[in-house]
Parts: C-alpha cells; sequence; structure tokens
C-alpha cells in the first residue's frame, strides 16, 4: 500500500496480525535492572510474566526511542506516499513524544502524521487495524488521519484488574487511586476515559467482573470490531469471547494477549474489553 502504518508494541496486537496488514511495530523497552529487553522481540510474554510473579527486580518500561523511529521512518519512506504513526495515550507514555522527534530525526520527504490514539492495548490496535483498511481503500495521509481521530472518541475499554498494586508501583495509577484503600478481595473496574484510566467502580469476584463486561458489549451500540484483552488467563478470556459470540459475530472477536511493556503496570489476572463503534 502506498500509505505506511506504524505503532508501538504496546497496541498488543496479536500474532501474525502485523505481518498480514502490514503494519510496522515499533518494540518498548522492559528493564529488570540493567537487563533491558525489547518488548516481545527480545523477551515474550510468558517468560515476562513468569520473572514478574518470581524476580525481586519490579521492571520498568521505557517508550521506543526518538532514534527508534527515525529508523523506521527512513525505512519505510522510499515509495510511501505517507506514513501515519499511531500510538499509546499521550497521558501514560512519552512514545508519541518520542515519534514527534523521531519525525524531526529522520529527515525523510516522504510526509509523516503522528497520532495520539488516546489508548492502550487493543483499544490502540483496533485504532491502528482499521488504519490499515483505510490505507487500503485508497485514502490518502490527510484523510486517513482526519479520519483516524474521528474514530478516537469510538474507541472504548473495559476490564478489571486482579489487584492494583502494579500500578502503583509503576506510577501509572492515576484517577484509580482512588480505589486502593479496597479490601483485598475486590476487583478493581476501570475504563479508558479521555486518554486515562478511570474507576468505574468494583466487583466481588472475576465472574462477576465478567458479567460487567458482557454487559458493556451489549449495551455498546454499532460496533465494528471488538477484542479481549487478557495476561495470563487464556481460557478464561476465550470463554468470555464464546459468551460475547450471542451480541457480535465470535470469529471477528480478536483475542489479544497483554504485552511484557504493559504487563509491568497491570500484572497478571487481568481482563478488559476494547471495542470500536460507528463514528
Amino acid at each position: 500500500m502506498a500509505l505506511k502504518i506504524v505503532t508501538d508494541s504496546t497496541a498488543d496486537l496479536p500474532g501474525g496480525i502485523a505481518d498480514k496488514l502490514g503494519i510496522t511495530v515499533v518494540p518498548a523497552y522492559v528493564r529488570f535492572g540493567d537487563e533491558v529487553y525489547r518488548d516481545r522481540v527480545e523477551i515474550s510474554e510468558d517468560e515476562f510474566y513468569q520473572r514478574l510473579l518470581s524476580d525481586p527486580i519490579h521492571p520498568s518500561t521505557e517508550p521506543p526511542t526518538p532514534e527508534d523511529f527515525a529508523a523506521v521512518y527512513q525505512k519505510l519512506s522510499p515509495g510511501a506516499d505517507g506514513i501515519i504513526s499511531i500510538h499509546v495515550s499521550g497521558k501514560l507514555s512519552a512514545t508519541c513524544n518520542s515519534a514527534l522527534r523521531g519525525k524531526e530525526l529522520a529527515e525523510v520527504e516522504c510526509p509523516i502524521e503522528v497520532v495520539d490514539s488516546q489508548s492502550v492495548t487493543m483499544g490502540l490496535g483496533l485504532l491502528v487495524a482499521a488504519a490499515t483498511s483505510l490505507a487500503q481503500s485508497g485514502f490518502d495521509l490527510a484523510q486517513a488521519a482526519a479520519e483516524v481521530k474521528r474514530m478516537v472518541p469510538h474507541i472504548h475499554m473495559l476490564g478489571f484488574f486482579d489487584t492494583l498494586k502494579y500500578l502503583a508501583r509503576g506510577g501509572r495509577i492515576g484517577k484509580a487511586r482512588a480505589l486502593m484503600g479496597s479490601a483485598l478481595a475486590v476487583k478493581p473496574m476501570l475504563a479508558m476515559r479521555d486518554g486515562e484510566l478511570e474507576p468505574t467502580g468494583q466487583v466481588r469476584n472475576r465472574d462477576k467482573g465478567k458479567d460487567g463486561l458482557l454487559d458493556f458489549v451489549k449495551n455498546a451500540g454499532d460496533i465494528q470490531d471488538l477484542a479481549v484483552v487478557y495476561s495470563t488467563t487464556p481460557q478464561e478470556a476465550e470463554d468470555l469471547a464464546e459468551r460475547m459470540g450471542s451480541v457480535f459475530a465470535r470469529e471477528r472477536i480478536m483475542l489479544a494477549r497483554l504485552g511484557p511493556a504493559l504487563g509491568v503496570h497491570a500484572g497478571p489476572g487481568i481482563l478488559f474489553v476494547a471495542l470500536r463503534t460507528r463514528v
């Protein structure tokens, strides 16, 4: 395609989809002390979660560098009519700023548009996948970027965490801090709103949480794309997707695993739903 699509690894696109759709994914970094790994390139999801639970060192994350983005833009620019680079919410990460600096460093003639998705994980992933459809339909850079920005308010996410301690350790607790005093048996529910996680309530157990996610999908309206995101409970995610098949075609529901770069902050046991409604 003449229009190239770039994102970062926090999009959590399921294996093979990025290659199939021609999306270039720039990996974030995960650091355990002095050891630094490129997200999903030098550390897998299984390796990461095993280490998260056993290593006395709590990991941290770093966004892709401007040089990382510059190298990608330089590689993609020959023969491209434009590059649209869509990334994790600027309220959660410096990735968008890094991409903008990379755009300056690249010094390519090909026009580049950096878009803040105001979302994360498959909220971002669904937006990126929609951008590829625009590119394949012949949209130019300006048209595609404008349409993607129109879609941003139509990306919705809701999920629950086993614990907020990982968000707190990583300094990404934000408005969810209000739930920190909750009983340990209570699962906090959070939604993405205006680019950050906001508490929406609590559930007593995971079954109640899954019921809440199903209701969220039932009440969403005209759904165009839907994904279930998990960190360490694949069968639970599959079962939830099957239940949602009564609302939205099961074969179109994507299952995605939260990668290392986000797992640092979310921890094991998370379950989220991301969806895109019609503009």
